[in-house]
Protein backbone atom coordinates (compact mmCIF):
# COMPACT_ATOMS: atom_id res chain seq x y z
CA UNK A 1 0.00 0.00 0.00
CA UNK A 2 2.79 2.23 0.86
CA UNK A 3 4.28 1.26 -2.77
CA UNK A 4 1.23 2.30 -4.38
CA UNK A 5 1.11 6.10 -2.89
CA UNK A 6 4.71 6.60 -3.80
CA UNK A 7 3.06 5.46 -7.07
CA UNK A 8 0.20 7.55 -7.07
CA UNK A 9 2.06 10.60 -5.65
CA UNK A 10 4.58 10.63 -8.85
CA UNK A 11 1.94 10.29 -11.29
CA UNK A 12 -0.26 12.80 -9.72
CA UNK A 13 2.78 15.23 -9.66
CA UNK A 14 3.73 14.73 -12.90
CA UNK A 15 1.03 14.48 -15.09
CA UNK A 16 -0.94 17.66 -13.47
CA UNK A 17 2.23 19.66 -14.10
CA UNK A 18 3.20 17.99 -17.48
CA UNK A 19 0.05 19.04 -18.83
CA UNK A 20 -0.24 22.71 -17.48
CA UNK A 21 3.97 23.01 -18.91
CA UNK A 22 2.41 21.28 -22.72
CA UNK A 23 -0.50 23.80 -22.90
CA UNK A 24 1.05 26.93 -22.23
CA UNK A 25 4.51 26.44 -23.90
CA UNK A 26 4.50 24.97 -27.29
CA UNK A 27 8.14 25.30 -27.30
CA UNK A 28 11.44 25.85 -26.51
CA UNK A 29 12.73 25.11 -23.31
CA UNK A 30 9.01 23.05 -22.57
CA UNK A 31 11.17 19.90 -21.83
CA UNK A 32 13.46 21.77 -19.44
CA UNK A 33 11.16 22.96 -17.77
CA UNK A 34 9.70 19.49 -17.11
CA UNK A 35 13.06 18.28 -15.92
CA UNK A 36 12.84 20.96 -12.86
CA UNK A 37 9.57 20.42 -11.91
CA UNK A 38 10.41 17.01 -12.29
CA UNK A 39 13.17 17.09 -9.64
CA UNK A 40 10.75 18.81 -7.54
CA UNK A 41 8.27 16.41 -7.48
CA UNK A 42 10.94 13.50 -6.68
CA UNK A 43 12.15 15.42 -3.53
CA UNK A 44 8.25 15.92 -2.19
CA UNK A 45 7.71 11.91 -3.16
CA UNK A 46 11.10 11.42 -0.62
CA UNK A 47 9.84 13.99 1.67
CA UNK A 48 6.74 10.98 2.20
CA UNK A 49 9.53 8.13 3.01
CA UNK A 50 11.30 10.71 5.34
CA UNK A 51 8.53 11.04 6.99
CA UNK A 52 8.19 7.32 8.26
CA UNK A 53 11.98 6.99 8.30
CA UNK A 54 12.16 7.60 11.82
CA UNK A 55 9.80 5.06 13.33
CA UNK A 56 11.34 1.66 13.37
CA UNK A 57 14.40 2.27 15.06
CA UNK A 58 12.71 4.56 18.10
CA UNK A 59 13.60 1.06 19.68
CA UNK A 60 11.51 2.28 23.36
CA UNK A 61 8.80 4.16 21.66
CA UNK A 62 5.49 2.54 22.06
CA UNK A 63 4.24 3.31 18.03
CA UNK A 64 6.07 -0.25 17.57
CA UNK A 65 4.12 -2.31 20.00
CA UNK A 66 1.24 -0.49 18.92
CA UNK A 67 1.52 -1.98 15.66
CA UNK A 68 2.56 -5.61 17.15
CA UNK A 69 6.53 -4.82 15.83
CA UNK A 70 9.41 -5.00 17.93
CA UNK A 71 12.85 -3.31 17.49
CA UNK A 72 14.56 -5.97 15.97
CA UNK A 73 12.09 -6.99 13.26
CA UNK A 74 11.57 -3.22 12.45
CA UNK A 75 14.79 -2.80 10.84
CA UNK A 76 13.79 -3.92 7.60
CA UNK A 77 11.33 -1.56 7.04
CA UNK A 78 14.10 1.27 8.36
CA UNK A 79 16.60 0.03 5.43
CA UNK A 80 13.68 -0.37 2.68
CA UNK A 81 12.42 3.60 3.76
CA UNK A 82 16.26 4.30 3.65
CA UNK A 83 16.86 3.19 0.05
CA UNK A 84 13.47 4.79 -1.39
CA UNK A 85 14.61 7.93 0.70
CA UNK A 86 17.94 8.01 -1.22
CA UNK A 87 16.99 7.08 -4.35
CA UNK A 88 14.44 9.66 -4.59
CA UNK A 89 16.65 12.02 -3.36
CA UNK A 90 19.36 11.30 -5.49
CA UNK A 91 17.14 11.63 -8.43
CA UNK A 92 16.22 14.98 -7.12
CA UNK A 93 19.69 16.25 -6.78
CA UNK A 94 20.83 14.95 -10.24
CA UNK A 95 17.87 17.06 -12.13
CA UNK A 96 18.27 20.14 -10.82
CA UNK A 97 22.49 19.56 -11.56
CA UNK A 98 21.46 18.39 -15.37
CA UNK A 99 18.74 21.75 -15.46
CA UNK A 100 21.58 24.16 -14.42
CA UNK A 101 24.02 22.83 -16.69
CA UNK A 102 21.53 22.70 -19.72
CA UNK A 103 20.24 26.40 -18.59
CA UNK A 104 24.20 27.82 -17.81
CA UNK A 105 22.87 28.37 -14.33
CA UNK A 106 25.66 26.50 -12.33
CA UNK A 107 26.03 29.26 -10.39
CA UNK A 108 22.82 28.10 -8.64
CA UNK A 109 25.35 25.01 -6.83
CA UNK A 110 27.03 27.80 -4.61
CA UNK A 111 23.18 29.55 -3.38
CA UNK A 112 22.62 29.95 0.15
CA UNK A 113 19.60 32.04 0.05
CA UNK A 114 18.61 34.10 2.81
CA UNK A 115 15.07 33.93 2.47
CA UNK A 116 14.65 31.05 0.00
CA UNK A 117 15.95 27.19 -0.73
CA UNK A 118 19.15 27.11 0.27
CA UNK A 119 20.92 24.78 -2.24
CA UNK A 120 24.48 24.47 -0.72
CA UNK A 121 22.74 22.94 2.08
CA UNK A 122 20.83 20.35 0.06
CA UNK A 123 24.11 19.62 -1.94
CA UNK A 124 25.88 18.58 1.49
CA UNK A 125 22.92 16.64 2.92
CA UNK A 126 22.79 14.35 0.02
CA UNK A 127 26.56 14.07 0.24
CA UNK A 128 25.99 12.53 3.74
CA UNK A 129 23.44 10.81 2.89
CA UNK A 130 25.18 9.35 -0.24
CA UNK A 131 28.10 8.35 1.90
CA UNK A 132 26.07 6.77 4.50
CA UNK A 133 24.20 5.20 1.82
CA UNK A 134 27.26 3.55 0.18
CA UNK A 135 28.11 1.08 3.19
CA UNK A 136 24.08 0.26 3.96
CA UNK A 137 24.49 -2.90 0.95
CA UNK A 138 24.85 -6.35 2.78
CA UNK A 139 27.74 -7.32 1.16
CA UNK A 140 29.96 -3.86 2.33
CA UNK A 141 27.58 -3.79 5.83
CA UNK A 142 28.50 -7.48 6.64
CA UNK A 143 32.09 -7.40 5.37
CA UNK A 144 33.24 -4.20 6.76
CA UNK A 145 30.72 -3.33 9.62
CA UNK A 146 33.11 -0.89 11.58
CA UNK A 147 33.01 1.16 8.95
CA UNK A 148 28.99 0.75 8.30
CA UNK A 149 28.78 1.63 12.01
CA UNK A 150 30.49 4.92 12.16
CA UNK A 151 29.58 5.90 8.57
CA UNK A 152 26.02 5.90 9.87
CA UNK A 153 26.54 8.96 12.22
CA UNK A 154 26.37 11.34 8.97
CA UNK A 155 22.49 11.35 9.65
CA UNK A 156 23.19 14.09 12.00
CA UNK A 157 25.14 16.09 9.45
CA UNK A 158 21.80 14.76 6.48
CA UNK A 159 18.94 15.92 8.95
CA UNK A 160 20.70 19.23 9.87
CA UNK A 161 21.33 20.15 6.47
CA UNK A 162 18.14 19.38 4.92
CA UNK A 163 16.61 21.44 7.81
CA UNK A 164 18.81 23.96 6.52
CA UNK A 165 17.94 23.39 2.72
CA UNK A 166 14.16 23.47 2.98
CA UNK A 167 13.31 25.25 6.63
CA UNK A 168 12.13 24.15 9.77
CA UNK A 169 8.53 24.86 8.90
CA UNK A 170 8.73 22.37 5.93
CA UNK A 171 11.02 20.02 7.15
CA UNK A 172 7.80 19.23 10.01
CA UNK A 173 6.52 16.68 7.49
CA UNK A 174 9.35 14.29 9.30
CA UNK A 175 8.92 15.98 12.53
CA UNK A 176 6.84 13.31 14.52
CA UNK A 177 8.89 10.44 13.88
CA UNK A 178 12.19 12.27 13.97
CA UNK A 179 10.81 14.07 17.25
CA UNK A 180 10.22 10.14 18.79
CA UNK A 181 13.45 8.57 17.68
CA UNK A 182 14.88 12.13 19.21
CA UNK A 183 13.33 11.59 22.23
CA UNK A 184 14.47 7.49 22.25
CA UNK A 185 17.40 8.07 21.75
CA UNK A 186 18.70 10.56 24.10
CA UNK A 187 16.89 8.33 27.06
CA UNK A 188 19.00 5.79 25.39
CA UNK A 189 22.26 7.89 26.18
CA UNK A 190 21.29 8.72 29.54
CA UNK A 191 20.88 4.47 30.49
CA UNK A 192 23.95 3.93 28.82
CA UNK A 193 26.08 6.34 30.99
CA UNK A 194 26.86 3.62 33.52
CA UNK A 195 28.44 0.71 33.32
CA UNK A 196 26.82 -2.09 34.69
CA UNK A 197 27.49 -5.14 36.36
CA UNK A 198 28.55 -8.32 35.43
CA UNK A 199 28.45 -11.43 37.13
CA UNK A 200 29.54 -14.28 35.66
CA UNK A 201 30.16 -16.12 32.12
CA UNK A 202 29.60 -19.18 30.82
CA UNK A 203 32.77 -19.76 28.12
CA UNK A 204 32.29 -22.38 25.81
CA UNK A 205 34.94 -24.73 24.07
CA UNK A 206 37.25 -22.23 21.69
CA UNK A 207 36.16 -24.22 18.79
CA UNK A 208 32.42 -22.69 18.87
CA UNK A 209 33.81 -19.01 20.48
CA UNK A 210 30.92 -18.74 22.23
CA UNK A 211 29.69 -17.46 25.53
CA UNK A 212 26.86 -16.43 27.68
CA UNK A 213 27.57 -13.25 30.10
CA UNK A 214 24.75 -12.81 33.25
CA UNK A 215 24.72 -9.50 34.42
CA UNK A 216 22.79 -8.06 37.58
CA UNK A 217 19.54 -6.55 36.78
CA UNK A 218 16.96 -4.71 39.52
CA UNK A 219 13.68 -7.26 40.00
CA UNK A 220 11.58 -4.69 38.45
CA UNK A 221 12.90 -5.02 35.08
CA UNK A 222 10.53 -6.99 32.97
CA UNK A 223 10.77 -7.79 29.47
CA UNK A 224 9.23 -10.53 27.21
CA UNK A 225 11.15 -13.67 25.46
CA UNK A 226 13.06 -13.32 22.33
CA UNK A 227 14.09 -9.79 23.69
CA UNK A 228 17.47 -7.99 22.70
CA UNK A 229 20.50 -6.16 24.57
CA UNK A 230 22.59 -3.75 23.03
CA UNK A 231 25.98 -4.02 24.54
CA UNK A 232 29.29 -1.26 24.28
CA UNK A 233 32.20 -2.72 26.03
CA UNK A 234 34.87 0.37 26.31
CA UNK A 235 37.67 -1.83 26.22
CA UNK A 236 37.14 -2.47 22.43
CA UNK A 237 35.29 0.12 20.81
CA UNK A 238 33.52 3.37 22.91
CA UNK A 239 31.47 3.84 19.73
CA UNK A 240 30.26 0.32 18.78
CA UNK A 241 26.81 -0.97 20.10
CA UNK A 242 25.73 -4.83 19.30
CA UNK A 243 23.01 -6.08 19.44
CA UNK A 244 22.60 -9.48 21.38
CA UNK A 245 19.72 -12.15 21.89
CA UNK A 246 18.11 -12.11 26.01
CA UNK A 247 18.41 -15.67 26.91
CA UNK A 248 17.42 -15.26 30.53
CA UNK A 249 13.54 -15.08 32.30
CA UNK A 250 13.06 -12.44 33.98
CA UNK A 251 10.48 -14.07 36.43
CA UNK A 252 12.58 -17.11 36.80
CA UNK A 253 15.78 -15.06 37.19
CA UNK A 254 15.24 -12.13 38.92
CA UNK A 255 17.88 -10.48 39.54
CA UNK A 256 20.00 -11.57 36.38
CA UNK A 257 20.13 -10.91 32.96
CA UNK A 258 21.83 -13.06 30.41
CA UNK A 259 23.26 -12.76 26.88
CA UNK A 260 24.77 -14.94 24.31
CA UNK A 261 27.60 -13.95 22.27
CA UNK A 262 29.30 -15.96 19.19
CA UNK A 263 32.21 -15.56 17.89
CA UNK A 264 31.46 -14.47 14.05
CA UNK A 265 32.86 -11.00 13.62
CA UNK A 266 36.34 -9.15 14.87
CA UNK A 267 34.21 -7.21 18.05
CA UNK A 268 32.68 -10.27 19.38
CA UNK A 269 36.11 -12.48 18.51
CA UNK A 270 38.00 -9.89 20.45
CA UNK A 271 35.28 -9.93 23.42
CA UNK A 272 35.53 -13.96 23.84
CA UNK A 273 39.48 -13.56 24.11
CA UNK A 274 38.77 -11.04 26.79
CA UNK A 275 36.74 -12.52 28.66
CA UNK A 276 38.34 -16.20 28.20
CA UNK A 277 42.35 -14.99 28.89
CA UNK A 278 43.37 -15.70 32.28
CA UNK A 279 44.53 -11.65 32.69
CA UNK A 280 40.75 -11.15 33.20
CA UNK A 281 41.70 -11.46 36.82
CA UNK A 282 43.51 -8.47 36.35
CA UNK A 283 40.60 -5.84 35.82
CA UNK A 284 36.87 -5.53 35.74
CA UNK A 285 34.85 -5.75 32.62
CA UNK A 286 33.16 -2.13 31.70
CA UNK A 287 30.20 -2.60 29.84
CA UNK A 288 27.13 0.07 28.69
CA UNK A 289 24.05 -1.54 27.74
CA UNK A 290 20.82 -0.30 25.80
CA UNK A 291 17.55 -1.93 26.69
CA UNK A 292 15.96 -4.53 26.75
CA UNK A 293 13.88 -4.56 23.63
CA UNK A 294 11.41 -7.30 22.96
CA UNK A 295 7.64 -7.81 22.21
CA UNK A 296 5.13 -6.46 25.00
CA UNK A 297 3.25 -9.80 24.88
CA UNK A 298 4.02 -13.58 23.63
CA UNK A 299 1.70 -16.32 23.96
CA UNK A 300 3.34 -19.29 23.48
CA UNK A 301 0.33 -21.70 25.59
CA UNK A 302 -2.14 -20.77 22.73
CA UNK A 303 -0.32 -23.78 20.89
CA UNK A 304 -0.26 -27.51 21.28
CA UNK A 305 2.82 -28.06 20.32
CA UNK A 306 5.57 -25.41 19.93
CA UNK A 307 8.20 -26.21 16.80
CA UNK A 308 11.74 -24.11 17.17
CA UNK A 309 13.77 -24.68 13.84
CA UNK A 310 17.46 -22.92 14.70
CA UNK A 311 20.58 -22.89 12.51
CA UNK A 312 24.04 -22.54 14.21
CA UNK A 313 23.80 -19.30 16.72
CA UNK A 314 20.01 -18.94 15.70
CA UNK A 315 19.24 -20.93 18.47
CA UNK A 316 19.66 -18.07 21.00
CA UNK A 317 16.23 -16.99 20.90
CA UNK A 318 14.71 -19.97 21.78
CA UNK A 319 16.85 -20.57 25.10
CA UNK A 320 14.83 -17.60 26.34
CA UNK A 321 11.26 -19.30 25.23
CA UNK A 322 12.45 -23.01 26.92
CA UNK A 323 13.32 -20.36 30.47
CA UNK A 324 9.74 -18.73 29.97
CA UNK A 325 8.28 -22.00 29.65
CA UNK A 326 10.11 -23.26 32.83
CA UNK A 327 8.72 -20.68 34.95
CA UNK A 328 5.25 -21.27 33.53
CA UNK A 329 5.40 -24.81 34.17
CA UNK A 330 6.82 -24.97 37.52
CA UNK A 331 6.16 -21.86 39.21
CA UNK A 332 2.07 -20.83 37.53
CA UNK A 333 1.10 -24.93 37.66
CA UNK A 334 -0.08 -24.12 33.92
CA UNK A 335 0.00 -26.81 31.30
CA UNK A 336 3.15 -25.87 28.49
CA UNK A 337 2.72 -26.88 24.91
CA UNK A 338 5.08 -29.97 23.67
CA UNK A 339 8.35 -28.81 22.56
CA UNK A 340 10.38 -30.18 19.34
CA UNK A 341 13.41 -28.13 18.84
CA UNK A 342 15.41 -28.80 15.63
CA UNK A 343 19.08 -27.33 15.28
CA UNK A 344 21.71 -27.93 12.81
CA UNK A 345 25.40 -27.60 14.42
CA UNK A 346 28.41 -27.86 12.07
CA UNK A 347 30.53 -30.17 14.82
CA UNK A 348 29.83 -31.73 18.03
CA UNK A 349 31.68 -29.12 19.64
CA UNK A 350 29.06 -26.72 18.93
CA UNK A 351 26.55 -28.82 21.03
CA UNK A 352 27.49 -26.84 23.92
CA UNK A 353 25.48 -24.57 23.18
CA UNK A 354 22.61 -26.72 24.78
CA UNK A 355 24.30 -25.84 27.93
CA UNK A 356 22.59 -22.76 27.44
CA UNK A 357 19.33 -24.13 27.88
CA UNK A 358 19.44 -23.82 31.33
CA UNK A 359 20.25 -20.97 34.08
CA UNK A 360 23.28 -21.57 36.41
CA UNK A 361 21.55 -23.00 39.15
CA UNK A 362 20.87 -26.53 40.53
CA UNK A 363 17.21 -26.01 41.40
CA UNK A 364 16.84 -25.78 37.58
CA UNK A 365 16.61 -29.44 37.28
CA UNK A 366 13.95 -29.81 39.10
CA UNK A 367 11.87 -26.89 37.71
CA UNK A 368 12.53 -28.84 33.81
CA UNK A 369 10.55 -32.04 35.33
CA UNK A 370 7.58 -30.86 33.79
CA UNK A 371 8.52 -29.73 30.82
CA UNK A 372 7.74 -31.90 27.50
CA UNK A 373 11.01 -31.39 25.17
CA UNK A 374 12.72 -33.02 22.59
CA UNK A 375 15.84 -32.23 20.86
CA UNK A 376 16.84 -33.39 17.14
CA UNK A 377 20.21 -31.96 16.63
CA UNK A 378 21.75 -32.55 13.57
CA UNK A 379 25.83 -32.71 12.95
CA UNK A 380 25.74 -31.61 9.39
CA UNK A 381 30.07 -31.62 8.70
CA UNK A 382 31.16 -34.73 10.93
CA UNK A 383 29.49 -38.75 9.82
CA UNK A 384 29.46 -40.65 12.51
CA UNK A 385 29.56 -40.18 16.07
CA UNK A 386 32.34 -39.97 18.55
CA UNK A 387 33.60 -42.67 20.98
CA UNK A 388 31.95 -40.76 23.79
CA UNK A 389 29.19 -38.67 24.02
CA UNK A 390 29.33 -34.96 23.14
CA UNK A 391 28.21 -34.25 26.89
CA UNK A 392 30.97 -36.11 28.19
CA UNK A 393 33.02 -33.90 26.98
CA UNK A 394 32.26 -30.93 29.51
CA UNK A 395 34.49 -28.39 28.76
CA UNK A 396 32.10 -25.53 29.80
CA UNK A 397 33.84 -22.89 32.13
CA UNK A 398 32.19 -20.72 34.34
CA UNK A 399 33.74 -16.77 35.52
CA UNK A 400 32.35 -15.02 38.34
CA UNK A 401 33.82 -11.56 38.57
CA UNK A 402 33.76 -10.00 41.20
CA UNK A 403 31.77 -6.86 41.07
CA UNK A 404 33.17 -2.73 41.04
CA UNK A 405 31.72 -0.31 43.42
CA UNK A 406 30.61 1.55 40.69
CA UNK A 407 28.98 -0.89 38.45
CA UNK A 408 25.29 -0.66 39.06
CA UNK A 409 22.52 -3.72 37.79
CA UNK A 410 20.76 -2.80 34.35
CA UNK A 411 17.06 -1.26 35.55
CA UNK A 412 14.41 0.59 33.45
CA UNK A 413 15.29 3.66 32.01
CA UNK A 414 12.24 5.24 33.06
CA UNK A 415 11.05 3.20 36.17
CA UNK A 416 9.55 -0.05 36.84
CA UNK A 417 6.21 0.74 36.46
CA UNK A 418 4.03 2.61 33.97
CA UNK A 419 7.04 3.29 31.96
CA UNK A 420 4.77 4.41 28.74
CA UNK A 421 3.12 7.13 30.89
CA UNK A 422 6.14 8.12 31.75
CA UNK A 423 7.50 8.46 27.90
CA UNK A 424 3.92 10.05 27.35
CA UNK A 425 5.18 12.90 30.10
CA UNK A 426 8.48 13.00 28.68
CA UNK A 427 6.89 13.58 24.72
CA UNK A 428 3.82 15.65 25.67
CA UNK A 429 6.09 18.14 28.05
CA UNK A 430 9.22 18.36 26.00
CA UNK A 431 6.79 19.38 22.70
CA UNK A 432 4.65 22.08 24.79
CA UNK A 433 7.83 23.27 25.93
CA UNK A 434 8.92 23.71 22.32
CA UNK A 435 6.06 25.44 21.32
CA UNK A 436 5.64 27.91 24.22
CA UNK A 437 9.72 28.52 23.62
CA UNK A 438 9.41 28.85 19.62
CA UNK A 439 6.38 31.14 19.70
CA UNK A 440 7.86 33.72 22.01
CA UNK A 441 11.11 33.38 20.33
CA UNK A 442 9.38 33.90 17.30
CA UNK A 443 7.50 37.09 18.28
CA UNK A 444 9.63 38.83 20.00
CA UNK A 445 12.90 38.42 18.54
CA UNK A 446 12.61 36.61 14.95
CA UNK A 447 9.51 39.05 13.31
CA UNK A 448 10.94 42.12 14.79
CA UNK A 449 14.66 41.50 13.45
CA UNK A 450 12.50 40.53 10.06
CA UNK A 451 10.92 43.45 10.29
CA UNK A 452 14.35 45.49 10.25
CA UNK A 453 16.25 44.14 7.49
CA UNK A 454 12.25 44.54 5.33
CA UNK A 455 11.90 42.02 1.97
CA UNK A 456 14.93 39.70 2.85
CA UNK A 457 13.36 39.20 6.29
CA UNK A 458 14.84 36.80 9.35
CA UNK A 459 17.56 34.47 7.84
CA UNK A 460 15.80 31.20 7.30
CA UNK A 461 18.90 29.11 8.11
CA UNK A 462 19.51 31.32 11.77
CA UNK A 463 15.55 30.16 12.19
CA UNK A 464 15.92 27.07 11.43
CA UNK A 465 19.05 26.64 13.59
CA UNK A 466 17.48 28.77 16.32
CA UNK A 467 14.03 26.15 16.17
CA UNK A 468 16.39 23.10 16.41
CA UNK A 469 18.50 24.07 19.43
CA UNK A 470 15.21 25.20 21.00
CA UNK A 471 13.92 21.73 20.37
CA UNK A 472 16.85 19.81 21.90
CA UNK A 473 17.08 21.37 24.91
CA UNK A 474 13.26 20.83 25.61
CA UNK A 475 13.92 16.69 24.84
CA UNK A 476 16.95 17.33 27.16
CA UNK A 477 15.65 18.90 30.23
CA UNK A 478 12.44 16.81 29.85
CA UNK A 479 14.12 13.41 29.39
CA UNK A 480 16.72 13.72 31.99
CA UNK A 481 14.31 15.23 34.62
CA UNK A 482 12.08 12.46 34.04
CA UNK A 483 15.44 10.17 33.89
CA UNK A 484 17.05 11.78 37.44
CA UNK A 485 13.77 11.17 39.12
CA UNK A 486 13.18 7.33 38.58
CA UNK A 487 17.05 6.78 39.11
CA UNK A 488 16.51 8.34 42.62
CA UNK A 489 13.80 6.35 43.18
CA UNK A 490 15.48 3.09 42.30
CA UNK A 491 18.47 4.26 43.96
CA UNK A 492 18.56 2.33 47.29
CA UNK A 493 16.79 -0.61 46.23
CA UNK A 494 20.03 -1.21 43.46
CA UNK A 495 22.75 -0.68 46.68
CA UNK A 496 20.61 -3.00 48.52
CA UNK A 497 21.17 -5.41 45.55
CA UNK A 498 24.30 -4.97 44.76
CA UNK A 499 25.30 -5.54 48.64
CA UNK A 500 23.34 -8.80 48.55
CA UNK A 501 25.22 -10.05 45.36
CA UNK A 502 28.69 -9.19 46.81
CA UNK A 503 27.74 -10.76 49.70
CA UNK A 504 26.82 -14.32 47.94
CA UNK A 505 29.60 -14.37 45.00
CA UNK A 506 30.78 -17.90 44.90
CA UNK A 507 34.10 -18.70 44.99
CA UNK A 508 36.11 -21.73 43.81
CA UNK A 509 39.19 -24.09 44.38
CA UNK A 510 40.18 -22.17 47.35
CA UNK A 511 40.37 -18.85 46.25
CA UNK A 512 40.09 -16.13 49.10
CA UNK A 513 36.83 -14.23 49.34
CA UNK A 514 38.74 -11.20 48.52
CA UNK A 515 41.41 -11.87 46.01
CA UNK A 516 41.27 -11.30 42.49
CA UNK A 517 38.42 -10.27 40.00
CA UNK A 518 37.23 -13.25 38.74
CA UNK A 519 36.63 -16.79 40.37
CA UNK A 520 36.81 -19.67 37.94
CA UNK A 521 34.78 -23.27 38.57
CA UNK A 522 33.69 -25.92 36.70
CA UNK A 523 30.04 -27.20 35.58
CA UNK A 524 29.48 -29.43 38.95
CA UNK A 525 26.23 -26.85 39.70
CA UNK A 526 24.91 -27.94 35.55
CA UNK A 527 25.20 -31.82 36.34
CA UNK A 528 21.71 -32.89 36.80
CA UNK A 529 20.08 -30.14 34.05
CA UNK A 530 22.59 -31.22 31.83
CA UNK A 531 21.83 -35.00 31.77
CA UNK A 532 17.64 -34.13 31.24
CA UNK A 533 19.10 -32.34 28.31
CA UNK A 534 21.04 -35.42 27.25
CA UNK A 535 18.26 -37.72 27.27
CA UNK A 536 16.21 -35.03 25.75
CA UNK A 537 18.48 -35.33 22.35
CA UNK A 538 18.37 -37.22 19.38
CA UNK A 539 21.71 -36.89 17.26
CA UNK A 540 22.11 -36.85 13.58
CA UNK A 541 25.13 -37.42 11.70
CA UNK A 542 26.37 -36.23 8.22
CA UNK A 543 22.79 -34.59 7.04
CA UNK A 544 20.41 -32.03 7.07
CA UNK A 545 17.08 -32.14 8.75
CA UNK A 546 14.28 -32.63 6.38
CA UNK A 547 11.46 -30.00 7.21
CA UNK A 548 8.90 -31.07 5.64
CA UNK A 549 8.71 -34.97 7.10
CA UNK A 550 9.46 -33.56 10.86
CA UNK A 551 6.95 -30.54 10.60
CA UNK A 552 4.34 -33.26 8.98
CA UNK A 553 5.44 -35.61 11.69
CA UNK A 554 4.68 -33.33 14.29
CA UNK A 555 1.32 -31.48 13.32
CA UNK A 556 -0.17 -34.63 13.28
CA UNK A 557 -0.28 -35.26 16.64
CA UNK A 558 -3.47 -32.68 16.95
CA UNK A 559 -4.11 -29.45 18.17
CA UNK A 560 -2.70 -26.19 16.84
CA UNK A 561 1.45 -26.07 15.98
CA UNK A 562 3.31 -23.13 16.38
CA UNK A 563 6.59 -22.97 14.08
CA UNK A 564 9.50 -20.39 15.06
CA UNK A 565 12.55 -20.33 12.75
CA UNK A 566 15.56 -18.41 13.59
CA UNK A 567 18.42 -18.65 11.57
CA UNK A 568 19.79 -17.91 7.60
CA UNK A 569 16.99 -16.42 5.11
CA UNK A 570 17.41 -19.81 3.39
CA UNK A 571 15.75 -21.66 6.86
CA UNK A 572 13.33 -19.27 6.92
CA UNK A 573 11.89 -19.27 3.39
CA UNK A 574 11.91 -22.72 3.32
CA UNK A 575 10.08 -23.27 6.20
CA UNK A 576 7.34 -21.03 5.82
CA UNK A 577 6.73 -22.31 2.39
CA UNK A 578 5.63 -25.74 3.96
CA UNK A 579 3.98 -24.18 6.68
CA UNK A 580 1.74 -21.94 3.68
CA UNK A 581 1.95 -25.60 1.52
CA UNK A 582 -1.92 -26.83 3.27
CA UNK A 583 -0.11 -30.39 3.90
CA UNK A 584 -1.67 -29.76 7.73
CA UNK A 585 -4.54 -28.73 7.13
CA UNK A 586 -3.23 -24.90 8.38
CA UNK A 587 -2.56 -26.52 11.90
CA UNK A 588 1.12 -24.89 10.80
CA UNK A 589 1.49 -21.03 12.55
CA UNK A 590 4.60 -20.06 10.93
CA UNK A 591 6.16 -16.66 12.49
CA UNK A 592 9.73 -15.99 11.77
CA UNK A 593 12.42 -14.58 14.24
CA UNK A 594 15.44 -12.35 12.67
CA UNK A 595 17.70 -9.44 13.08
CA UNK A 596 18.89 -8.16 10.10
CA UNK A 597 21.75 -4.87 10.02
Amino acid sequence: MFVVLLFWSLFTYFSSSFKSIDISLKNGIRWQLKLDLGGLWLGLVGNICLTLLFFPVARGSAVLQFFGLTSEGSIKYHIWLGHAVMTFFTAHGICYIVYWALMGQMSQTLKWSRSEISNVAGEISLLAGLGLWATTFPRIRRKMFELFFYTHYLYIVFVVFFVFHVGFTYACYMLPGFYLFLVDRYLRFLQSRRHVRLLSARILPAAGQTLELSFSKSPGLKYSPTSVLFLNVPGISKLQWHPFTVTSNSSLETDELSVVIKGEGKWTKKLYEMVSSSAAADHHFDVSVEGPYGPASTDFLRHETLVMISGGSGIAPFISIIRDLIFTSSHLQLKTPRLILISSFKTTADLAMLHLLLPITAASSAATANLRLTIEAYITREKQAAATSPFHNNNVRTKWFKPSPTHAPISPILGPTASWLWLAAVVSSSFLAFLVIIGILTGYYIYPEGKKHGEAGFPMALTAFLYMLVLCACVAAASSGAFLWNKRKSGRDQTIQIRNVEGATPTAGGSPAGGGAVYEMTEELESLPLRTIEEATNLHYGVRPNLRKLLVEYCTEGGSTGVMVSGPAGLRHEAAAICSSGLADDSLQFESISFSW
